[in-house]
């Protein structure tokens, strides 16, 4: 039984290179699933609709570990349904992601994908108004957190937004049950409760901030076992 009191940083098997392409994709597939099952996307609509869409320019929204691309496709529905406009951009290092993520948003003008690490300085020539990741911070160790906390505000010039995971034994022993019923990958079997153990409480994650030098933020807990974290920049 994982101690939940302490953070794991054992690695996932996504992270690893080597991974064979076809149990990837089934991995993507099913991680959409998940998202729509728990309520991921809520979490950053709702975290988008507190932000400030006066103007008439598109905002481009920067999604980094953009993995299959759901979530840009989420929002780009989204932003129809809102009559608002994004230019949506998703950067993710894995080719494999990217490529399925291509295929998956074809019939989405506004979406386009990077093969890059979060931290190539060639990003900071998209100038986002928006830089959100989603269920990818708990994949960093807190000093390299702390780095990536940086580099997203610096990418941004309105707001930084985080989805990310509570780690509690619920959730753990949840994620646990669905995926062993649901899952035809060993990828998404392992991976999904890892990333529970890996994830951070609400002390970690203000210690963390605290670090990277975030004065003002909310960071509030939502269904299902996530939390929501909104950077405004003045």
């Amino acid at each position: 039984m994982p101690d939940f009191a302490i953070r794991t940083l054992l690695p996932e098997k996504m992270d690893q290179p080597g991974v064979p392409a076809q149990e990837t994709r089934q991995a993507l597939r099913e991680l959409e699933t998940i998202n729509r099952w728990l309520g991921g996307y809520h979490v950053i609509f709702n975290a988008l609709e507190r932000l400030d869409w006066s103007g008439n320019r598109a905002k481009r929204i920067i999604d980094l570990g953009s993995g299959g691309g759901d979530l840009l496709r989420a929002i780009a529905n989204w932003a129809i349904r809102k009559k608002r406009k994004v230019d949506l951009i998703g950067v993710d290092w894995n080719p494999v992601m990217t490529e399925y993520a291509r295929q998956e948003s074809s019939v989405f003008p506004n979406i386009h994908f990077e093969t890059m690490s979060v931290f190539d300085d060639r990003l900071l020539k998209h100038e986002a108004d928006i830089t959100m990741s989603s269920l990818f911070c708990h994949h960093f160790d807190n000093e390299q957190l702390i780095g990536l906390l940086q580099r997203m505000r610096e990418l941004s010039s309105q707001a930084v937004i985080i989805n990310d995971i509570h780690r509690h034994w619920f959730a753990y022993y949840a994620i646990k049950a669905i995926t062993v019923l649901f899952s035809r990958t060993y990828l998404v079997k392992y991976d999904a409760p890892l990333s529970v153990a890996r994830s951070l409480t609400r002390k970690e994650w203000e210690d963390v901030l605290s670090a990277a030098g975030f004065e003002h933020y909310s960071l509030r807990w939502m269904w299902a076992w996530r939390w929501q974290l909104i950077m405004q920049k003045t």
